[in-house]
């Protein structure tokens, strides 16, 4: 492939060094502007740009190739996953798709056994068309893998924690035996995780891939995607795909996701550990969840996603549909507490396959309303169960 010539939009990100997390959110590719001395990023809301003479411009020539707004997020976001470089998408599946474009006709690619449903039906029902091949593997065994490994194997697609079953898997295991694997790459996915809470490259991985739309955005209102990495030719591909295809974000769209937002769920897991409707709690925060070391070695908290079982699909449907202040709704990581029957929503598309997910489970994201109110509003949905 001849990759063209790309505009500042993709150019190395530069931060300086020494500056913490928050302050990279922050300032990093937000200095303020240039004419008017704005503090906040403007939303460059513009198709087109004016040109000195023919091929003599500011940096920007055309909306789709880049956009200065555009440009701030993904210097930010490459800053906060400690990345050279970042490129931004107009959706997380965007994004991957950028990525699997890497491959060719009989290339492999090898996906954890719980995937999320998006990444599953992208790879298997559209690249599966054009003779890409995948397998479903379990992860959080690195030696098994390194056993069986597949024929002409490209790239290894790991979420961590995953979603919705909160496996957590050991970064730098799996980045160990792909690295004797010079023709393949290691992706991870750290939608759930978050830079704040985990950065896959420091840990081996050669791409990081978000779903922006989710704690990244942070407030609902926004879809995206993106994604790091340090490797130039990996972001030579990147940028001359965002490019050549057009998936770009709005600049409203980076505008808003420049903001972010975090949580925290302990309380709410303390309250489905101890409740007698509950059969299983998955948070890799709990010391009896399988990935418990391995999360604590590579992120630096344990993030706002919980899953449960109910014991029935017919329970789990019932909790779901009972919450008041948890909304009933696909997607996550925002403000306000979400609240999904993975099985009949987010991973419909997974269903009979490998990746299936338990008919009881019911997925959690918290927000940052008052606890008491959450806990009070799902104890109350888990009490209707008879």
């Amino acid at each position: 492939m001849t990759i063209e010539p790309e505009s500042r939009s993709s150019e190395e990100a530069e931060t300086p060094a020494g500056w913490g997390f928050s302050t990279k959110a922050i300032h990093a590719g937000q200095d303020p502007e240039s004419t008017t001395g704005a503090v906040t990023v403007p939303v460059f809301q513009t198709s087109t740009f004016a040109q000195d003479a023919v091929g003599k411009h500011s940096g920007y020539e055309y909306a789709r190739t880049g956009n200065p707004t555009r440009t701030a997020l993904q210097t930010a976001l490459a800053a906060l996953e400690g990345a050279r470089f970042g490129v931004s998408f107009a959706s997380g599946l965007a994004a991957e798709d950028a990525i699997l474009r890497l491959l060719e006709p009989g290339d492999h690619v090898v996906m954890g056994n719980d995937a999320y449903g998006g990444t599953f039906r992208l790879i298997s029902k559209v690249f599966g068309r054009v003779g890409i091949t995948w397998s479903a593997h379990d992860l959080t065994d690195p030696a098994a893998l390194d056993a069986a490994w597949p024929e002409n194997t490209k790239l290894v697609w790991v979420e961590t924690p995953t979603n919705p079953l909160l496996t957590v898997v050991d970064i730098a295991a799996v980045a160990a035996v792909t690295a004797r694997r010079p023709q393949a790459r290691l992706v991870v996915d750290n939608t759930f995780a978050t830079p704040y809470l985990q950065q896959p490259l420091a840990h081996g991985a050669d791409i990081v891939v978000h779903s922006t739309t989710k704690y990244l955005g942070g407030h609902s209102d926004v879809v995206g995607g993106f994604v790091a990495t340090d490797d130039a030719d990996v972001h030579d591909h990147l940028a001359f795909v965002q490019n050549a295809v057009g998936a770009v974000p709005a600049p409203w769209d980076c505008y808003l996701t420049l903001r972010g937002a975090k949580t925290n769920a302990a309380r709410i897991v303390d309250l489905l550990v101890g409740h007698p409707k509950v059969e299983r709690v998955l948070w890799p925060g709990l010391s009896s969840h399988p990935g418990h070391a391995a999360a604590k070695r590579q992120m630096s908290g344990f993030g706002g996603m919980v899953s449960f079982t109910t014991g029935s699909r017919e329970s789990a449907l019932l909790v779901a549909e009972s919450t008041e202040l948890f909304t009933l709704a696909e997607s996550l990581g925002a403000v306000e507490s979400l609240i999904e029957h993975p099985g009949a929503m987010t991973h419909a598309s997974a269903a009979g396959s490998p990746l299936e997910v338990p008919e009881d489970l019911v997925r959690l994201s918290v927000g940052i309303e008052d606890v008491d109110d959450l806990v009070a509003d799902l104890t109350q949905a888990l009490n209707r169960i008879p």
